[in-house]
């Protein structure tokens, strides 16, 4: 791969960072370390401005080219995730119950292997500007960013990310015009029925029975009702009672899901037909049952022109790029950020390792200065 040299020779830096990052993982809202790390890194390359507690607890950066043009945001995801590491690497989490268990330490690290190259180099006619994000995983740190007015302050006019995709050869690319990642919709429904003695249930109405009759009569909704053609994902994924004796029928059952879906159009439909079927499937028992639905994040969605500009920047950088890749039903916050600015999303290949979420993931550093070298090639090439 025809990686930039420079940034080739910082592969045992680069390395060495994201280490430690992974070693001292932080929360979302919490990325305290990580943000002054981030900050004292870019300050040390020159950038024209760093800018801290954006967000709360997210970075910017300006780098300005050798002439005044359009300004492109490059974005970053920092936060961990808690879930107690089992990878065995010996750079593993110092932090009991929390990990970078999604890759977001190697994201920070290619982004600032990027900014380091930009910096000295400037071979571009405008600006870029480095979104170190907080709180990707679920807390809403891309809308915040956004709340906080980095589109308008900094006059980002397209954002650009990446996220690192295990299964995918390392060092290869894939993305696609359109839909790339799926909406994240939570719903939540309780089941309201009349607990009593397990010994005597015609006394009662069973609210776990009623549950359990919803959960299986949602799964109509994507049989039945969505298009076929379009993908919807309705999944529950936890039931509660409020009892927890082997001999008491509960009288009140909770269900936590997710919806995910790539057309924006299908959440109403997905949000009133969960009422329906779970109200009525409840008044057939003499229940009732009510729904409480969160929208989260979007589709991710890749607009034309900037799609090219990433595809082509892939090509330069790497013999594999797949310009016509599945779209995956995860969610991605950086959708929001696309939501108010054109830009591009793309998967970079992490090789044969665990999946994404897995307390046995690690991010694969061979593949630290192909990112980097994909957001400043992009640079100079978006920016020729």
């Amino acid at each position: 791969m025809p990686i930039k040299n420079s940034i080739a020779r910082m592969q045992d830096e680069l390395t060495r960072w994201r280490r430690d990052l992974h070693a001292h993982p932080e929360l979302r809202f919490e990325e305290t370390r990580t943000a002054a790390l981030v900050a004292e890194r870019l300050r040390g390359f020159g950038c024209d401005s760093v800018e801290t507690g954006v967000a709360g607890t997210g970075v910017v950066a300006v780098i300005r080219g050798r002439s005044d043009g359009p300004v492109l945001g490059f974005r970053a995801d920092m936060d961990a995730l808690p879930i107690p590491e089992m990878s065995g690497v010996a750079h593993a989490s110092t932090v009991p119950g929390k990990m970078h268990a999604c890759g977001h330490d190697g994201h920070t690290i290619m982004l600032l292997g990027a900014a380091r190259y930009l910096a000295e180099t400037r071979n571009f006619a405008g600006s870029v500007v480095l979104l170190f994000q907080p709180a990707e995983e679920g807390g809403g740190g891309a809308l915040a960013m956004i709340a906080d007015g980095v589109m308008e302050r900094f006059g980002i006019d397209e954002v650009y990310g990446l996220h690192n995709m295990p299964g995918l050869a390392a060092g290869a690319f894939g993305l696609r015009p359109g839909p790339l990642l799926a909406a994240a919709d939570f719903f939540d429904i309780e089941v309201q029925g009349q607990g009593g003695h397990g010994a005597r249930p015609q006394g009662c109405i069973d609210a776990t029975l009623v549950a359990a009759h919803v959960v299986v009569a949602l799964q109509a909704i994507v049989a039945r009702n969505a298009d076929p053609q379009h993908a919807l994902v309705i999944s529950v994924g936890g039931i509660r009672s409020d009892s927890d004796a082997h001999n008491v029928i509960a009288d009140r059952v909770t269900l936590k899901g997710t919806v995910r879906y790539l057309e924006p159009g299908l959440r109403d439909l997905a949000e009133a037909r969960l009422r329906e079927v779970a109200g009525m499937t409840a008044r057939a028992h003499g229940a009732t049952a009510t729904l409480r639905y969160t929208p989260l994040v979007a589709p991710t969605v890749n607009a034309d022109a900037p799609f090219e500009s990433a595809a082509q920047a892939a090509e330069i950088v790497s013999g594999a790029v797949d310009r016509d890749t599945a779209p995956v039903m995860a969610g991605e916050d950086f959708a929001d950020m696309l939501a108010v600015r054109p830009g591009a999303f793309i998967f970079l290949g992490n090789g044969e390792s665990a999946g994404l979420h897995n307390p046995a993931y690690d991010f694969n550093d061979a593949i630290l200065p192909v990112g980097a070298s994909w957001f400043a090639t992009l640079a100079e090439t978006r920016l020729g």
